[in-house]
């Protein structure tokens, strides 16, 4: 019992605990962020996390102390014995992140005993381990020959995998006569080189220029990529197509089919002839742009190569040219936003998970877990719930987290298995859920006493019974379960202190069976407690009477044995000396009589005692065998006090 107090005092800290760290959660500060580089060795230092949670190192496995994080895929390692966390793998940030910048991964720091959680992010900071490419090594300009300077001809930009300073910073042309490059900044932040004429070109005199344009990073030291720009001057074309707008802004649903109609561009050119024919393309497309989009060179619509993912990719940025059939050329941009459709049901992570609980114990914790939705808006806003006939509910955290208690103290007697379904469903349009089974059992704990199946048993036995006689049996009960109900018997002392009960009675520990451990008199029973002491005297003094009378013969005998021996044919008739009658039983009762006889055989010089012979004297109006029927056809009954352990 003092065991299960301690248990059950501990239980009610634990609760205490996890209800503070809630309230504190949600007021908490921003979550500690740590960094590390990109490329760095698996098992790097990242930080002390015992340090950081203000814990000595030995309170590390006594609280278990575990690293969770967003579909149970983890980054880092905590050392249990030094409280380093560590990494577990290099990280790349290009594959963790792409190009969002910063890289952050984000993680839980969970306590178990008692239970807190503690926010955490790891940024992964980019290192300069890419070089600026471009997806076209060669390119083809055609210029007029009537361009003006000052004519600015956009060219296609070199790629880098990296982000910040290390991405692309500044383009570079070598050294020629007619041509430098600027640099330019598209809306998403891209770097694409632009051709400014600086003097107007002569075909006759030079009709084609092949010019190297390099792309430089930011890094330290510098990274850079090459292409050849072939340009060609072409004779004078002095109209260039031009888009009705320069920039298109469309929406469509992820779920749109392979085919779908984006969006038409349209260009017009006031040359005409040859020069005014319009073919539409794809410009400086990337591999993700040319997989997925695609435009009738003919008539400017641009439609589906395949399925759109918001969760992947939110936006395209799609630049299209219109060139005639002469050597200009417009462009336009058009910026594809995919929107969120219902297509992703929640997911549950659990983080932790008690399989029993214990009766009679308030809000204990069954189970921790977060939920998330890959799904934007209203399709990633998510609910929780379980059944509303239960003794449990939900209680919601930081960051989507959940903690399933228990809404009072359970009573394994009354029911001992709860299966719990956990709905999570998200708020779009359809709607889409996903459900979780646990079942709970509840242990049981001793909090029933046992109970006699009747609440009092008469037993009747004749006298003169057999040893170890089966008198009767109890029976009790116990509402508990395992060892908490295992019932054993014993025999409580009896009201009198000199009924000897013990040595009368006896009970099987295990099964309540009640035993006759010697024969019962039932005369001997109803005046014992008043016979008791008056016998015990009575029987002392018979006994001393006894021996004073059979030292006193043997004195005599031996003062006359002289004289015995001077009379050789002198003899002592035979016969009995009478002695006392005293009635002697087991009990201390006068049941029998009993005779003390002294003999003495003549001539033979040696004394004969005798002792106990029985003798059975002729009570006129009373005979034995009466006694004894009578005493057999009497029943005794008496009471027993009975005690469970």
């Amino acid at each position: 019992m003092e065991a299960s107090g301690k248990f059950i005092c501990r239980q009610r800290q634990v609760v205490f605990s996890f209800l503070l760290l809630v309230f504190s959660l949600a007021g908490a500060a921003e979550p500690k962020r740590y960094s590390v580089l990109e490329e760095t060795e698996g098992s790097s230092f990242v930080t002390n996390l015992a340090k950081d949670l203000g814990l000595e190192q030995r309170e590390l496995s006594r609280r278990g102390v575990r690293v969770v994080s967003k579909g149970n895929k983890l980054h880092l390692q905590l050392d249990q014995e030094t409280g380093d966390l560590l990494l577990n793998e290099k990280l790349d940030r290009e594959e963790l992140c792409r190009h969002t910048e910063p890289c952050v991964l984000r993680f839980q720091v969970l306590l178990e005993s008692p239970l807190e959680f503690f926010q955490a992010e790891l940024q992964v900071i980019d290192i300069n381990d890419h070089s600026p490419v471009f997806l076209d090594k060669e390119m083809l300009l055609q210029v007029s020959e009537s361009s003006s300077p000052g004519t600015t001809f956009p060219l296609k930009n070199a790629q880098d995998m990296d982000v910040g300073q290390n991405n692309i910073e500044n383009y570079i042309i070598g050294p020629n006569s007619y041509f430098r490059v600027l640099t330019q900044k598209r809306s998403d932040g891209r770097k694409y080189p632009e051709l400014v004429l600086d003097k107007a070109l002569d075909r006759e005199e030079e009709p084609e220029l092949k010019l190297t344009l390099t792309a430089l990073d930011g890094g330290s030291p510098p990274r850079s990529g090459t292409a050849q720009v072939y340009i060609e001057v072409v004779d004078f074309n002095d109209n260039a197509p031009e888009f009705e707008q320069p920039f298109y802004r469309v929406q469509i649903p992820e779920d749109s089919p392979i085919g779908f109609p984006v969006v038409t561009v349209s260009a017009t050119d006031i040359d005409i002839g040859i020069n005014g024919e319009i073919s539409y393309l794809l410009f400086q497309a990337s591999e993700e742009i040319n997989k997925t989009f695609r435009i009738n060179p003919l008539t400017g619509e641009i439609q589906l190569k395949k399925q759109l993912d918001f969760e992947t990719i939110q936006s395209y940025e799609i630049n299209i040219e219109a060139r005639d059939a002469g050597s200009f050329s417009g462009k336009c941009t058009v910026l594809v936003q995919v929107m969120d459709v219902n297509d992703h049901a929640p997911e549950v992570t659990m983080s932790a998970f008690t399989s029993s609980v214990s009766e009679n114990l308030p809000e204990s914790v069954v189970a921790v877990f977060s939920v998330s939705d890959l799904d934007s808006e209203e399709n990633g806003k998510i609910s929780c719930s379980i059944q509303e006939d239960l003794p449990f509910f939900l209680k919601s955290s930081v960051e989507n987290f959940y903690t399933l208690l228990t809404e009072r103290p359970l009573d394994r007697e009354t029911r001992a298995e709860y299966n719990i379904t956990i709905t999570i469903s998200d708020l779009g349009t359809p709607r889409l859920k996903t459900q979780v089974n646990i079942t709970v059992l509840v242990s049981d704990i001793n909090d029933n006493a046992p109970t006699f199946t009747q609440t009092s048993y008469t037993l009747f036995v004749r006298e003169n019974n057999s040893p170890a006689l089966h008198i009767g049996t109890i029976s009790a009960t116990d509402r508990d379960s395992g060892t908490n109900a295992q019932v054993t018997y014993s025999l409580l002392p009896p009201q009198d202190p000199h009924l000897p009960l013990t040595s009368l009675v006896s009970i099987n520990a295990d099964n309540g069976h009640l035993f006759a451990l010697r024969a019962l008199d039932y005369e001997a029973l109803q005046a014992f407690d008043s016979l008791t002491v008056y016998l015990v005297i009575a029987l002392a003094s018979v006994s001393s009477l006894f021996l004073f009378s059979v030292v006193l013969f043997v004195a005599v005998r031996l003062c006359r044995r002289d004289r015995a021996v001077s009379v050789s044919r002198y003899s002592v008739p035979e016969g009995p000396f009478p002695g006392h009658l005293v009635d002697v039983s087991g009990t201390g009762t006068l049941s029998q009589s009993y005779q003390y006889e002294v003999c003495l055989t003549g001539g033979s010089g040696n004394s004969e005692f005798k002792f106990l012979k029985p003798i059975l004297p002729n009570i006129q109006g009373h005979s034995p065998g009466q006694e004894i029927q009578e005493n057999s056809n009497f029943r005794n009954d008496f009471g027993l006090g009975i005690q469970l352990k």
